[in-house]
């Protein structure tokens, strides 16, 4: 078998998630399948590494296809473009070591939540960052994120029909940058649960404005207590930025 790796950026505003849920499903995985579908004139199921949920974005989303034959790569990528939606791009297809797979090699995630911070809202960024008019402490909100980093139970931050084995997460860092009136909050970790990271976003929102104390936020953590985290940020402010992956030599893959 060939084994082919996808690299993928797409808006995720109109579509129910990455994850194929049935027939007709208005979902990336979905579209990038039916689109190989005609290509090679039979079903191929294609694994993300990321299951992004609906109205998320991807920078760089990578999954991997096995199919029988070998194929062009840029060939491959140029009949994808050609034919998924234009809010869909695969950036780059590669050959792969026939046992990679997208999700279980994956050894890191970095996720991108944007916020706008200011009145009036800007209008080329509302489907890609939340609009918050109140101004927000973001010194206070650093101060909250470092509570995240390291490994932590987050169950309280995770959605109640999750169904990962464990809670247990990793967070390697939890950083906010500015320019201007624009917060980017990056969290890069081994893996992260369902609404993990909007919840978190969702605390930090509640500390700049006042509402949480910073030292409160291990507490809510220890806690496991999803009441406490505040309300869950909106989808269209996330992304997902970047996959890390081992190589089989331990050297950091490209995403």
């Amino acid at each position: 078998m060939h084994n082919y790796r996808l690299v993928v950026a797409y808006d995720g505003s109109r579509y129910k998630g990455w994850q194929r849920l049935g027939a007709g499903e208005d979902t990336i995985q979905a579209k990038i399948e039916a689109v190989l579908a005609k290509r090679l004139g039979r079903p191929v199921e294609v694994i993300g590494a990321g299951r992004t949920d609906a109205g998320v974005h991807a920078l760089a989303q990578v999954a991997n296809l096995k199919v029988p034959e070998s194929l062009d790569c840029r060939e491959l990528q140029a009949y994808l473009n050609r034919y998924l939606p234009d809010d869909i791009a695969v950036t780059d297809v590669a050959k792969a070591a026939e046992d990679f797979h997208a999700r279980f090699h994956a050894v890191g995630k970095t996720y991108l939540y944007r916020i706008w911070n200011a009145d009036p809202p800007n209008p080329f960024l509302r489907k890609y960052s939340l609009h918050v008019q109140a101004p927000l402490d973001v010194a206070r909100m650093r101060r909250a994120a470092a509570a995240f980093v390291g490994e932590h139970d987050f169950t309280a931050y995770c959605n109640p029909r999750s169904k990962s084995a464990t809670p247990v997460r990793t967070v390697a860092s939890a950083e906010i940058r500015t320019e201007g009136a624009l917060l980017e909050i990056r969290v890069r970790g081994d893996g992260f649960l369902h609404n993990m990271v909007r919840r978190m976003v969702g605390t930090l929102l509640e500390v700049g404005l006042g509402r949480i104390a910073p030292e409160d936020v291990p507490g809510i953590l220890a806690s496991k207590d999803r009441a406490w985290t505040g309300p869950v940020a909106e989808a269209h402010g996330l992304a997902l930025e970047r996959v890390e992956f081992e190589d089989r030599h331990g050297n950091r893959g490209r995403p």
